[in-house]
């Protein structure tokens, strides 16, 4: 028996397991017949819908400028120790293949004045949602208290600037989507300003931030905006331990511990590509719906029990040549011929080893060939060390674009 042979059934064994624990089901299917036989249909490896219809866009929608504001409603978000006064929006946004969706953005201003000069600032926080479920995004776990990143808000928050938590992933919960999340956060900042009663006008300056998966947002944001949405007064964007090329990731999450997070990151992108469907096996069309509606604290630790590699989920040969797959890697990679106009904040760490520092590094060396501004930042540790040791310099480049300081010319680095 082969290696390959042993891998494909362990992993139909670990999915059968999974299986008689996962839902919920769509209702009126036949769960069972689409295990046994699922068919390359994406629309069964959608998340589950939330059944609320506010989060349903009006007939005819799709005719509206990206930013237009669809639906609002005011929530409480917490826990927080500023006072604060929240508001949802839902709006048009674009992704990935250019089509109008909408999605959700939550923005949260302090109820204390902003005393100093010019408008209030805003920082859009892109949290690392990581997840393929609905209930995992931002605009469902913020009102219930459970947000992971609500203590990273809050630092924000005391400062007196309003923050701006946007659902990057859009509506098909497309995980590491990075066009689709950088749409949905320049639109969010645009349905903001569209919508007068948060004192939120054009002229407030914008920095984005963003860790792991929110600096995917964070960096796609940053570099489409100078052609998608050039009238966004974007001051700065500064992002940490960024997954910048799956090529890379390939080499140092699949099929070990870290395998299950870069499996969902697939499934998600699939949800905008859904041509990657027609290269899964049976196996890798049960994961699609088994994991649909998984948060990132269910599929993070899935690696060590069964650290799945990706091309057990296919029976094509190379698959991850297929043209399909090398075009797919080269739209969601991070840089090319897509450079920021505004200035960048990037930190890494030096001992990286799921997220490798090279993402970064030939991120920087691209975007400086091009002319960007470029501040490349690398410090002792891996990725949960560098998360917490590089918010004071983050922070304080951050608090600087946002005073109105201008960043140095060029480009410059630390501890590469």
């Amino acid at each position: 028996m082969t290696l390959r042979t042993v891998i494909v059934r362990s992993t139909g064994a670990v999915l059968a397991c999974v299986m008689a624990l996962a839902g919920p089901w769509t209702a009126g299917a036949d769960p069972i017949d689409d295990f046994l036989n699922p068919p390359q249909d994406p629309a069964l490896a959608a998340p589950t819908p939330l059944g609320e219809p506010w989060f349903v866009p009006p007939p005819g929608f799709e005719n509206s400028s990206p930013g237009t504001v669809l639906n609002t409603r005011s929530v409480e978000v917490g826990p927080l120790i500023t006072p604060v006064r929240s508001t949802q929006i839902l709006f048009r946004t674009t992704d990935s293949k250019d089509r109008p969706v909408a999605a959700a953005t939550t923005v949260i201003v302090p109820t204390a004045p902003w005393t100093r000069p010019g408008a209030r600032p805003v920082v859009a926080y892109n949290m690392a949602i990581d997840s393929l479920g609905n209930t995992c995004a931002p605009s469902w776990t913020l009102p219930r208290g459970i947000a992971p990143e609500i203590a990273a808000v809050q630092l924000f928050l005391a400062k007196n600037y309003a923050v701006v938590v946007t659902d990057h992933q859009g509506p098909r919960q497309a995980y590491a989507a990075g066009r689709m999340a950088g749409h949905a956060v320049l639109d969010a900042l645009r349905a903001m300003v569209n919508l007068p009663s948060l004192g939120l006008p054009a002229e407030s300056p914008i920095a984005m931030t963003g860790y792991s998966g929110g600096a995917i947002a964070s960096g796609w944001a940053a570099q489409l905006a100078p052609v998608y949405a050039p009238e966004v007064n974007l001051v700065g964007t500064a992002f940490g331990g960024a997954p910048i090329d799956y090529r890379i990731l390939l080499g140092s999450m699949n099929g070990n511990a870290a395998s299950t997070l870069f499996l969902a990151a697939a499934m998600g992108v699939a949800r905008e590509y859904p041509e990657m469907f027609q290269l899964m096996n049976a196996n890798g069309l049960r994961l699609a719906q088994i994991a649909k509606d998984m948060c990132v604290y269910l599929l993070a630790p899935g690696g060590l029990v069964a650290p799945i590699p990706v091309q057990a989920l296919s029976d094509v040969p190379n698959v991850d040549r297929t043209p399909i797959a090398e075009e797919i890697i080269r739209q969601t990679r991070m840089g090319g011929d897509l450079t920021p106009t505004t200035p960048v904040f990037i930190y890494h760490g030096q001992q990286e080893f799921w997220i490798p520092k090279q993402g970064a590094e030939t991120l920087y060396d691209e975007w400086c060939a091009n002319g960007a501004r470029v501040r490349l930042e690398e410090y002792l540790g891996e990725h949960l060390v560098v998360a917490i040791s590089g918010l004071p310099g983050s922070h304080q480049w951050i608090d600087d674009r946002l005073a109105g300081i201008p960043a140095p010319a060029g480009c410059s680095s630390f501890g590469r």
